[in-house]
């Protein structure tokens, strides 16, 4: 079963869209804001955002794309890995905003290159656009608890 444009302008919509929710939620963030792990134990909004990008990665390499970063370099954005435990290592909320910003033009315009997806990416992109959309809302609880208003009205 092949796929139809139809798919692809649905995923092209999901990367937007939550491209769009995430760059709200992370606007006017300090890095030391994003360095805030509520409870002291929560996810930080650094993390959170570096786990994104380095998500996106594998969704960029589905699709036939070089990754942002390298894996290595950057596995303590990976999942399963304790936040808290690398506060250390965790790069510029700057320097995040322009990984995922370069992360999202490479998305776009290979999305705009391709007329359809193999059958066997399908579950994969649709279970990374999910991952996009979780993380995007936890953004949004981040952002208010360091006191900053709602970014999404």
């Amino acid at each position: 079963m092949k796929t139809h444009a139809n798919d692809i302008e649905i995923i092209k919509n999901q990367v937007a869209s939550t491209y769009y929710v995430i760059t709200a939620n992370i606007e006017d963030i300090t890095h030391e804001e994003s360095m805030i792990f509520p409870n002291g134990e929560a996810n930080c909004m650094n993390w959170i955002l570096g786990h994104l990008i380095y998500i996106r990665n594998p969704l960029l390499n589905i699709l036939g794309e070089e990754s942002v970063w390298d894996r290595e370099k950057f596995s303590f954005y990976n999942r399963g890995e304790i936040a808290l435990g690398h506060k250390d290592k965790l790069i510029s909320f700057e320097d995040l905003k322009a990984y995922l910003k370069q992360s999202q033009d490479k998305l776009e315009a290979k999305l705009n290159t391709l007329e359809s997806f193999e059958p066997e990416m399908i579950k994969d992109i649709s279970t990374l656009s999910l991952h996009e959309i979780y993380h995007s809302g936890q953004l949004g609880y981040l952002r208010r608890i360091l006191g900053k208003p709602g970014a999404i009205k």
